[in-house]
């Protein structure tokens, strides 16, 4: 068996197919149906956000699960199969897991630091679960995930002064411009406007919120003190204000040139939404910042973390190689108890065949188990510790697997290192 992630990500995907591969509940549900129905895939799980869409699998056949995983998306998302296998990252057993760490810690987001990621992917986590998408593997795979970016959020620095993508698109328009008193628009009601409303308050200027979900926004614009306007007045707004945030969930574009009118000042539109929320044409009035424009930004907020962000992947390799040993006692602590109750049963067995056969009085019976039983212990504490001391280390399944055969625990023989621990390999002095 293996853990699996197929990830297509703001590192080796642009805007534009990121797009066509996001998706709502409804489409996620359907999809990841569709991917149980293969016999390989055991457990899955989509995490799609507006900088990334992966699948954490637990699959008995890597490179099968992975297909599976392309093809669908290629069929789902009406893209070219080969271009999309061509652009995704595929990591296996412990490269999936430590990505899975970091992407929970925050260390592979466009703004490394940023505090979302880990609500999206316990969202992600909970939509699987109550689904049935995911069971016990992927279930421990995800609660040491998020125990890995409590501790780095605790014994680092990389969250201080959390930074969002909506904090580094209102840091750009501040450098644009100073935004005191100036007219700006937040178009989206969601966890990320909401983000963008609160940045935007300590630079006083004039922010009015539109969402299609009316309720929604006036509760938000309540709760921050803020205009909330009715969906009428998008067109009005769209031409009246300078600076124009949005972050909705549509699937199709919400700002487009039809809605656009001649204006005296220059308009900047900052579309932090995927699928894109704005589809017009620039000229020397109107700029549009998607999220792919904010990566100066990013590039100088990674500058500032590299140190800590040392520190924090040294925490994730080391909670990579103990999610692997809590693995490694769940398969080898069975083991060595299977192992004591065979020696018990084989000890009564032969106890009672001397009484029988008259080698041993029946008034002996409890002096020679305790004897025997001193015997089997005694036989049986270099191969406890031994395997014992195999937890956390590669060897471990080989040795798991043999055990089980030799001693009839399982008469099937299993592959030889079912998987492969990379990082315990390459760093053996820390196993």
């Amino acid at each position: 068996m293996h853990y699996i992630c197929v990830s297509w990500t703001h590192k080796n995907t642009d805007l534009a197919i990121r797009e066509k591969l996001a998706l709502i509940d409804e489409s996620k549900k359907e999809l990841l149906k569709r991917l149980l129905l293969d016999e390989n895939i055991l457990e899955c799980m989509l995490l799609s956000t507006c900088n990334r869409v992966e699948f954490f699998i637990y699959a008995k056949e890597s490179s099968l699960a992975c297909k599976s995983v392309v093809s669908l998306m290629s069929n789902f998302c009406a893209l070219n199969e080969a271009n999309l296998s061509q652009r995704a990252d595929f990591f296996e057993d412990s490269a999936a897991i430590h990505h899975l760490f970091s992407v929970a810690s925050s260390l592979d987001s466009l703004v490394v630091g940023e505090t979302q990621i880990a609500g999206q992917l316990k969202e992600s986590f909970s939509f699987a679960i109550e689904n049935n998408f995911c069971a016990k593997n992927l279930s421990r795979a995800l609660h040491f995930a998020f125990k890995c970016g409590a501790k780095i959020r605790t014994q680092t620095e990389i969250s201080k002064n959390p930074v969002s993508v909506a904090s580094v698109a209102v840091s750009k328009a501040r450098e644009l411009a100073n935004l005191d008193s100036k007219k700006v628009l937040v178009l989206g009601a969601g966890q990320m406007s909401e983000l963008l409303c609160k940045h935007l308050l300590s630079t006083k200027a004039k922010i009015s919120i539109l969402s299609r979900n009316y309720e929604k926004s006036k509760n938000l614009a309540l709760a921050l003190g803020l205009e909330n306007e009715d969906i009428s007045k998008l067109k009005e707004l769209v031409n009246s204000c300078e600076f124009i945030f949005c972050a909705t969930s549509s699937k199709s574009p919400v700002i487009t040139n039809e809605l656009l009118e001649e204006v005296s000042f220059k308009r900047y539109f900052f579309d932090i939404a995927v699928p894109r929320d704005v589809d017009v044409k620039e000229n020397d009035k109107i700029r549009v910042f998607v999220v792919d424009d904010l990566k100066s930004v990013v590039k100088k907020n990674l500058a500032l973390r590299e140190s800590e962000a040392k520190n924090a992947y040294s925490i994730i390799g080391k909670m990579t190689m103990e999610f692997f040993r809590y693995l490694d006692d769940l398969e080898l602590s069975p083991i060595i108890k299977d192992l004591r109750l065979i020696a018990k049963d084989c000890a009564q067995k032969e106890l009672q065949k001397a009484i029988k056969k008259g080698y041993l009085k029946n008034s002996n019976k409890e002096e020679a188990r305790k004897l025997i039983h001193q015997v089997f212990k005694a036989f049986l504490h270099t191969p406890t510790m031994k395997l014992k001391n195999l937890e956390g280390k590669v060897q471990s399944d080989t040795m798991a697997n043999a055990m089980r055969y030799i001693f009839a625990l399982d008469e099937k023989v299993k592959g030889l290192d079912e998987y492969k621990c990379e990082y315990a390999v390459e760093n053996k002095n820390e196993i």
